[in-house]
């Protein structure tokens, strides 16, 4: 052979190798868990944050001018209604009643005077012994001294009054906070705050609701908090469970145009007086719903762009290099090993025309789902799933649409909660 010859015959051999093309190594498949859904009833609760209050509660100020002189109570502590608080220097107050009721008397005595003039006149009067223009002055200066003894008389109530105000009082039983003033200051009228009051039993929980919800708490303010014994409790700061019961109080008279928000009033009875203004807790509403709910791992959902999605596992078949869904679309087909498609040649998939022998094989079909509640490490799916479904709860951050699967060799289940990302 030429050696022309044998150049183009290696060329030829080059061109036609370099023309073959290698089929890329098939993905291999990623170990999962899997899950079959199954609903069930679910007990459960809604949560919503929360803030205590009193249901009354008021500052104390001074009605009197003057130096504080007592104080009687234990800061932060139970105060009864009527229960002397503050002392102000009383001894103004008491010189001024005092005065009063001797211009009381004074008034008194010349009430008593002008009586006696007034009758005297009366009777020369009815004699002709004296002219009538004075028994008119007389009769005038009786009323006088009447209006006189009035007039002297409320200033004794409000001398007695301003005296009552130097000592203050408990308006209610309530608790009382620390104090604002000290021994020995000046407090004004109107002014000076010396104290807050407020009712501790009971106590008020204010949280808010979306309006779509009104008419669900407008039914169980009018007939249905009976139902159920916990339907309202409460979780305190420290995150133990508030051991009293609540019932609706009250519903705000409108809804918040700018949230969409209406405020709700629980009361709790406070025996212990556990519970104080202004404390932040969390609402617990007792779940009525009695149907079979869909409760999955939290871990088996991901979120991508605000939308929520698990991964479905679906059985397929290998045909010829490409993939098609198995009409029993569920993960429990998975098993049918014997199943058999028609080659492209019209043969029977068994070796006649070469063609492959089909192969059953698992993949992970993304759908979307829509969420309820989240209960621990769990969460409700109220939309996208169906009783059979079988799930893939761990191994998620692996998987695409499509993705092969395989339950084998799975190292265990990874930790509870979270979302697959």
């Amino acid at each position: 052979m030429s050696r022309l010859a044998l150049s183009l015959v290696l060329m030829g051999a080059f061109i036609l190798s370099s023309c073959e093309q290698k089929k890329p190594a098939p993905n291999p498949p990623t170990p999962v868990n899997l899950m079959t859904v199954k609903s069930k009833t679910v007990l459960y609760y809604d949560n919503y944050p929360a803030t205590t209050q009193a249901l009354s509660q008021v500052d104390l100020h001074a009605q009197v001018t003057g130096y504080i002189t007592g104080i009687y109570f234990t800061e932060g502590t139970h105060v009864s209604k009527g229960q002397k608080l503050y002392a102000i220097d009383e001894r103004l107050y008491k010189a001024s009643y005092d005065q009063a009721v001797a211009n009381v008397k004074v008034s008194q005595g010349n009430e008593i005077q002008a009586q006696q003039d007034a009758d005297r006149y009366e009777y020369l009067s009815q004699h002709n012994a004296v002219a009538k223009q004075v028994l008119d002055h007389a009769v005038i200066a009786l009323q006088n001294a009447k209006n006189e003894v009035q007039a002297a008389q409320q200033a004794v109530k409000t001398a007695a009054t301003n005296l009552t105000y130097s000592i203050i009082t408990a308006p209610f039983d309530g608790t009382i906070g620390f104090s604002q003033v000290k021994m020995g200051n000046l407090v004004s009228v109107g002014t000076t705050i010396l104290n807050t009051i407020s009712t501790d039993n009971p106590m008020a929980v204010d949280f808010l609701i979306n309006e779509a919800q009104l008419g669900h708490y407008e039914d169980l303010q009018r007939n249905k908090q009976e139902e159920l014994d916990s339907l309202f409790t409460i979780q305190t700061p420290d995150s133990r469970i508030y051991p009293q019961l609540g019932k609706i109080a009250n519903i705000d008279r409108a809804v918040d145009p700018q949230t969409g928000t209406i405020r709700v009033r629980l009361v709790f009875s406070n025996p212990r007086q556990d519970l104080r203004a202004g404390m932040s807790c969390v609402v617990r509403v007792h779940n009525q719903e009695a149907k079979p709910q869909i409760l999955i791992p939290g871990r088996a959902v991901v979120e991508q762009m605000g939308e929520y999605f698990v991964f479905i596992a679906k059985d397929t078949v290998m045909h010829g290099g490409s993939d098609s869904t198995s009409k029993g679309g569920s993960a429990e087909a998975a098993g049918g090993g014997g199943a058999e498609k028609k080659g492209g040649d019209g043969d029977t998939a068994n070796g006649k025309g070469g063609a492959a022998a089909s192969e059953p094989k698992l993949r992970a079909v993304q759908v979307r789902v829509e969420e309820g509640q989240t209960i621990g490490s769990n969460v409700i799916i109220t939309a996208g799933l169906k009783d059979g479904d079988k799930i893939v709860v761990d191994g998620v951050q692996a998987l695409h649409d499509g993705s092969p699967i395989t339950t084998a060799n799975r190292q265990g289940p990874a930790a509870a909660g979270g979302r697959g990302r």
